[in-house]
């Protein structure tokens, strides 16, 4: 069978079809050179009748070509798109003045010169390597100039190949201008309720400007604290050693309030520190008077601390005893409509005598695990009810005045339940049943176990924390009757003062370390605090990191572990943002705004913050 011009059923070998496509332009040059037009070497699969421009073969449609050696018309290759035909060693990618990437074939671009070539020699006379170097040196100008690149006749065979790779090439995210795309900046970091006993600041820039404050610093800091104001400072700080209003502000915020105040006595931690306490001179261990003395100062203080927080003058306080901590919240914060207190680590005997006293509470996390087993099981919920109304008919049994027929009921019912299997097998009267208080520390077995456990945390709230605040003036169980802290009060931490409180500063130290990251050593700034961290005192300190270290800086928080889920949501949080004023309760603006938010930590606190170009990331 004769093959048709310019077609092959080899498609797997294009470098034949090339070479048969030079071969036919050399023969349609003699032909076009005759005087005729036409000679008998013209192509074998066209006929004498056909046009001398037109093939009698090609299924795809007609196109003009300028670069055409015979001046005709040829139609595109409807194989252009065959996979096998494609070359990706083979392309060339050059960038022209606008930045846009071109293709290029370097195998067609060779063949193609030796083309033209060829038809130049053979028009001219001139030798083949002459117009070798002449066409070299046109094609050296015109890659130099980076202009658009235009390609022969043979490279009809890759042309929508070349189409493709002419479209727009993805750029990669380096090359990409970083106002094109914004990542997500994060300006805040969520509240955390906890209190911190240690924190370490790092950064790439020096931290030794928040050491060694001038006196003069240091006093305008502490009455800037008192006054509670609070200055601005810019977006970033190329000297921050140099700058008096920083290092003021940072004095102000390492201020905070304590009562009672011993200055041989760390007074936080109270929880298993009888480490710190061991061996320390207590003269009130063993003298009544003295220990009486303690707690009349110790109840004024907190009876004003609780009129500040009423009077939204004070934003929340910390009670530490040597068994639990109480956090007492204003109204406004951590989402909730009115005042709240959260106790944490309860037992069974503090709230039995929390309820003795008529104070409603509630347990966050144990309800929110009962409604999501009610979610997953709904017929948990019928058999907690059935199981309440059983014992709400013992009760009633209980106030009749015939006991007996009561117990002969209630002995039925157990018979029936627990022990029928017992009188199946006849030995019912041989094996001792369980007494009323066996049973009934079998029933209490569960609230028993969330004892010092996260999970007895209580929520109290409303006008029942003023209950709650008399129940601890008059709680005899709050100080410890016997060890190291035997006789000592619990003690109050609050952001602002009140009636009977020192005013203490946490402590800080800068210190210069090598750090190695991958093969090589760093500089890294460290800062270190240490103290009982109030949550306002975190975020005004991290707030002033962030202009004098440029918005690069991680911070690695210790928690005081029984504080961990202070950040547990209460159940009336109905209060929208800004309807509380809390303007005059002594702290910065952000703060309060930030200490407005419900806490989504859950039973967890915060353990590492980081920022990087301004924007936070936290771990909890």
């Amino acid at each position: 069978m004769s093959q048709q011009a310019g077609y092959s059923p080899s498609f797997k070998r294009p470098a034949e079809i090339m070479r048969m496509r030079r071969k036919r332009a050399r023969s349609e040059a003699g032909v076009f050179s005759s005087p005729s037009g036409q000679g008998s070497t013209a192509s074998p699969g066209q006929s004498d009748s056909s046009p001398a421009n037109v093939r009698p073969f090609s299924p795809g449609p007609l196109f003009h070509s300028q670069n055409r050696s015979g001046g005709g018309i040829k139609r595109r290759n409807p194989f252009a798109n065959i996979e096998n035909t494609f070359s990706p060693k083979k392309k060339l990618l050059i960038y022209n003045d606008e930045g846009n990437a071109e293709a290029a074939d370097s195998l067609k671009m060779n063949r193609s010169t030796e083309k033209e070539g060829d038809d130049m020699s053979t028009k001219t006379g001139l030798p083949f390597s002459a117009i070798l170097n002449e066409v070299e040196k046109q094609e050296h100008q015109h890659m130099s100039s980076k202009k658009c690149l235009t390609f022969s006749e043979d490279d009809s065979l890759f042309e929508e190949e070349e189409e493709d790779v002419k479209s727009p090439l993805l750029k990669s995210p380096q090359a990409i201008a970083p106002a094109s795309i914004a990542p997500p900046v994060c300006t805040a970091y969520p509240a955390d309720w906890s209190l911190k006993t240690r924190v370490l600041f790092t950064s790439p820039l020096s931290l030794s400007w928040a050491e060694h404050p001038k006196a003069q610093e240091e006093a305008l800091g502490i009455s800037q604290h008192c006054r509670a104001q609070f200055s601005t400072l810019p977006h970033s700080l190329q000297d921050p050693k140099s700058c008096s209003e920083l290092r003021c502000a940072f004095q102000q915020s390492l201020a905070y309030w304590q009562h009672p105040s011993l200055p041989w006595i760390s007074l936080f931690p109270r929880i298993n520190a009888e480490r710190s306490f061991t061996g320390k001179s207590s003269p009130w261990a063993q003298d009544t008077a003295l220990q009486q003395s303690l707690m009349r100062e110790w109840s004024v203080s907190l009876s004003s601390l609780y009129s500040l927080l009423k009077a939204r003058l004070c934003p929340y306080f910390y009670l530490c005893s040597y068994q639990f901590t109480v956090l007492f919240r204003a109204t406004g914060l951590g989402g909730s409509s009115s005042i709240s207190a959260l106790i944490s680590p309860t037992t069974r005997g503090l709230r039995e005598a929390m309820k003795a006293e008529g104070i409603e509470f509630s347990l966050p996390l144990v309800e929110e695990r009962r409604k999501s087993r009610e979610q997953q099981n709904p017929s948990v919920d019928q058999r907690e009810e059935e199981e309440e109304q059983k014992e709400k008919a013992r009760e009633c049994c209980e106030l009749k005045e015939d006991d007996e027929d009561c117990q002969a009921g209630d002995e039925g019912e157990d018979e029936d339940g627990d022990f029928s299997w017992l009188k199946e097998m006849g030995i019912q009267d041989k094996i001792k049943k369980p007494d009323s208080i066996s049973i009934q520390l079998r029933k209490e077995g569960h609230t028993v176990s969330l004892d010092h456990k996260p999970e007895s945390v209580v929520c109290v709230e409303g006008s029942h924390t003023f209950t709650l605040i008399n129940f601890l003036i008059n709680c005899k169980s709050l100080v410890a009757s016997a060890g190291s802290q035997a006789g000592l009060p619990p003690t109050l931490l609050a952001p602002v003062a009140f009636r009977g409180a020192t005013m203490h500063t946490l402590k800080a130290r800068s210190v210069n370390v090598k750090s190695q990251i991958g093969s090589t050593y760093q500089n890294i700034s460290s800062l270190e605090i240490t103290g009982p961290i109030l949550p306002s005192s975190l975020h005004t300190v991290t707030t002033l990191l962030r202009p004098a270290q440029k918005g690069n800086f991680s911070a690695t928080l210790y928690t005081h572990a029984p504080t961990a889920v202070m950040n547990t949501h209460t159940t009336q949080q109905l209060v929208t943002d800004g309807s509380v004023d809390l303007s005059g309760c002594g702290l910065h603006p952000a703060s309060i705004q930030q200490l407005q938010q419900p806490s989504n930590l859950g039973k967890t606190a915060l353990t590492h913050i980081n920022m990087n170009n301004y924007s936070y990331t936290w771990r909890n």
